[in-house]
């Protein structure tokens, strides 16, 4: 079985309730039908990372009272879960920890980067690019993804965590000019303040996969962009109904100007983490 959930960024009590709900509940169901049951973990348990590539064994640098914080933590809670049940209940699990992945049947208001880019540019819209464009990300073409998954479960031994992703970095501002390339879009790109917390470089290290399961990506960026690209500009956009207006980026900007009004000294010159 295969737990996948998005989170909207600002849901903080429900994101957690619902990874760490849902997940209680589908361990619950494989137990008692006895079923190997598949975690889709991500590559957000590792925070913004202070080590590059990020290996399993990295513990990961979350900030857990951030803006992020929900989807991070319920994610890691659930992974806790889910070997919790695998000790005590001898259930067989199975965890992946998915890195940023792309392709054809994407929503496309889903909220990533991959469909933002893409609907912008094909809109002619200006391309949003949080930061300076130097954060970096690897992408996996949603084939390989799945024959991952595949083989993970199929796997009689290993149970993970195993990172599933594409090893390749890029910046995010290489992702922005390959798609307004590709699209030929008349598209300008432009800049905003990068939300608290956003991860600085995103690269996983897939030795584990390749040894256990043979396995590695095939799809390189730029030819999987090119499907996505044909498969959302074939879309007919009035099936699909534009999310409401997230505040994440406002969150974090109110955040940031909180933390730097916030006097860390009393007047009597005791310090009030201290006190």
């Amino acid at each position: 079985m295969l737990t996948m959930i998005r989170f909207h960024p600002v849901h903080h009590g429900l994101a957690v309730k619902v990874s760490f709900f849902g997940a209680m509940n589908m361990l619950g169901l494989a137990k008692r039908v006895n079923a190997r049951i598949l975690q889709a973990s991500t590559s957000e348990v590792y925070g913004d990372a202070q080590e590059s590539p990020q290996t399993e064994s990295y513990w990961g640098n979350v900030n857990c009272h951030g803006v992020r914080a929900c989807y991070d933590e319920g994610k890691r809670v659930a992974e806790t879960l889910f070997f919790d049940f695998h000790r005590q209940h001898k259930i067989e699990v199975r965890v992946a920890r998915i890195f940023n992945t792309f392709g054809p049947g994407m929503h496309p208001y889903d909220g990533r980067v991959v469909s933002n880019f893409i609907m912008q540019a094909l809109s002619g819209e200006d391309i949003t690019i949080y930061g300076d464009g130097g954060q970096t990300r690897s992408f996996c073409f949603v084939d390989d993804l799945i024959e991952g998954l595949v083989r993970l479960m199929n796997n009689d031994t290993e149970i993970g965590p195993m990172n599933i992703g594409n090893p390749t970095e890029f910046t995010i501002k290489q992702l922005a000019e390959m798609t307004v390339r590709l699209t030929k879009s008349p598209s300008k790109i432009i800049y905003k303040p990068l939300p608290q917390d956003d991860p600085k470089q995103r690269r996983p290290d897939i030795s584990f996969a390749k040894s256990a399961l043979d396995w590695e990506p095939n799809v390189a960026l730029e030819e999987g962009l090119a499907k996505t690209i044909e498969y959302f500009s074939k879309l007919d956009m009035r099936n699909f109904k534009k999310p409401t207006t997230h505040d994440a980026h406002k969150n974090s900007e109110a955040e940031e100007k909180r933390a730097k009004n916030a006097s860390p000294v009393r007047s009597n010159g005791i310090s009030a983490a201290t006190k």
